[in-house]
């Protein structure tokens, strides 16, 4: 994940249709086999502040919440932005576990999200333990079955090998390389565009015989 929107101004003329999908209104938890995608939640700030901001973790986010109480607007902002049907912020929790391990966020990009954005960050101790590809179908399958999206796009400095290769996995598509698009550290990365429709999608459920709940 390597944008965090800002809470902007508020601006009505962005809104969805008045019928929005229960979504809005109800979040829901996705479940998978290790994880559950909950709403992020104010009492995740002190876990997911320390995870966001280390290095290894913060090296390609957009400025990602540095404080409990950015993190706190920022749940705030995350929450009326789900209402309105333009955001959803999910906290990645072990079944095993209470607290996150991660978090993710689905963004829209174009009215009533036929073009959205999706990224996750996952704390460093738990990279390779199968978390991301089970979090990832769950918030994937969401993405083209219950909000309709049909094109979800995800941007990752070229740098970010890790990253580049859990998309590949999960059958996204490499695009383009979007030249000096993000800038962390004072200075402008180049980022990989990598996309799925949702006709891949259709195939990638059928190819590895998936059922997502």
């Amino acid at each position: 994940m390597e944008k965090m929107p800002k809470p902007p101004e508020a601006d009505e003329s962005n809104a969805g249709p008045a019928n929005g999908p229960d979504w809005r209104n109800e979040p829901p938890t996705l479940t998978g086999r290790f994880v559950s995608l909950r709403e992020v939640q104010t009492t995740d700030a002190p876990v997911l502040v320390e995870l966001l901001t280390a290095p290894d973790v913060s090296r390609y986010l957009s400025a990602p919440p540095e404080t409990a109480s950015d993190f706190q607007r920022y749940v705030a902002w995350a929450v009326s932005e789900r209402q309105a049907g333009r955001y959803f912020a999910f906290s990645m929790v072990p079944h095993e576990a209470q607290q996150p391990v991660g978090m993710a966020y689905l963004r829209e990009l174009e009215p009533h999200f036929a073009t959205a954005e999706w990224g996750f960050a996952i704390g460093t101790r738990h990279w390779g333990s199968g978390y991301f590809m089970d979090a990832a179908r769950q918030l994937i399958d969401f993405a083209f079955t219950t909000v309709g999206v049909h094109r979800l796009e995800a941007r990752v400095a070229v740098q970010n090998g890790r990253c580049q290769n859990a998309l590949q996995k999960v059958g996204a598509v490499k695009e383009a390389v979007l030249r000096r698009a993000l800038f962390r550290a004072g200075e402008y990365l180049d980022q990989a565009l990598w996309t799925i429709v949702d006709e891949d999608w259709e195939q990638a459920k059928l190819t590895w015989g998936l059922r997502v709940h």
